[in-house]
C-alpha cells in the first residue's frame, strides 16, 4: 500500500491544533489553582491576625495574670507554679494529666470530670497541637492555662461536636505526673491512647515496648 503524503497533512494539521487547544485548556486550572491558593493563605492570615488580637484583649482585660507568650504562638499562665523542680516531659515519657478546654470567654466546653484523667505518650500520640508543645513546658505538680489559636487547636474543622470551626481555646492543664516508658512499663502503668475527640471514651492498653 502506498503512503499517501497529501492525506496525511490535514491530519496532522488536525492533531497539532488539538495539541495546542489540549495546553491552552490546561492554562485556567493553573491559574485558577493558583487564585485559589492565594486567596486561602490570605484568609488564613486574616484569621490568625483576628484571633491574635481577641487573646491580646483578654490579656489586657486581666493584668492581674502573667502571661507568658510562647515561640509556636499560644499564650498561657500559671495557675499553680513547682519552682523547685527543673524536670519537664520529654519525647517517649509519660505524662499523666487533667484538663478542661474552655473558650476565650470562660465558658467550659469539656470539664474536667468528662475528660477524666489523660494518659500521654509524649510525641507518640495525637493530641491538640498546642496541647502537644505546651505540655513540655511543665513541671510536675503544675498546672497552667494555655490560650490557643484556633489553628493550635481543632482548626477550620473543630471536632464535630462541641466546638465549631476556627475556636481558639482556653486549655487548663494539671501536669500530675510523668515518668520514662521504661519505668511506666515496669510499673504496668496503662496508657490511654487520646482520642480526635476528647469526649468519646478511649480503650485502656498495657503499655508495649515499640
Amino acid at each position: 500500500m502506498k503512503f499517501n503524503f497529501r492525506n496525511s497533512i490535514p491530519a496532522a494539521f488536525a492533531l497539532i491544533l488539538a495539541s495546542c487547544s489540549q495546553q491552552q485548556a490546561r492554562k485556567p486550572i493553573t491559574q485558577t489553582s493558583g487564585k485559589f491558593m492565594k486567596e486561602s493563605v490570605d484568609r488564613n492570615i486574616k484569621l490568625i491576625a483576628n484571633e491574635e488580637a481577641l487573646i491580646d484583649s483578654i490579656i489586657r482585660k486581666n493584668p492581674e495574670r502573667k502571661y507568658l507568650a510562647s515561640t509556636k504562638g499560644y499564650w498561657y499562665y500559671y495557675e499553680l507554679e513547682n519552682t523547685k523542680d527543673t524536670l519537664t516531659p520529654k519525647r517517649g515519657d509519660v505524662a499523666f494529666f487533667d484538663y478542661e478546654i474552655a473558650d476565650l470567654q470562660g465558658n467550659i466546653i469539656y470539664s474536667e470530670v468528662e475528660l477524666k484523667p489523660q494518659t500521654y505518650l509524649v510525641d507518640k500520640q495525637n493530641i491538640l497541637m498546642g496541647l502537644r508543645d505546651g505540655i513540655k513546658l511543665m513541671n510536675k505538680n503544675e498546672k497552667v492555662t494555655f490560650l490557643f489559636p484556633s489553628h493550635l487547636g481543632h482548626g477550620y474543622r473543630g471536632d464535630n461536636d462541641r466546638i465549631p470551626p476556627n475556636l481558639p481555646l482556653e486549655v487548663t492543664v494539671s501536669l500530675r505526673d510523668f515518668k520514662p516508658e521504661a519505668v511506666a512499663r515496669q510499673e504496668k502503668k496503662p496508657i490511654v491512647a487520646p482520642a480526635q475527640k476528647p469526649i468519646v471514651p478511649v480503650q485502656k492498653e498495657e503499655i508495649k515496648p515499640e
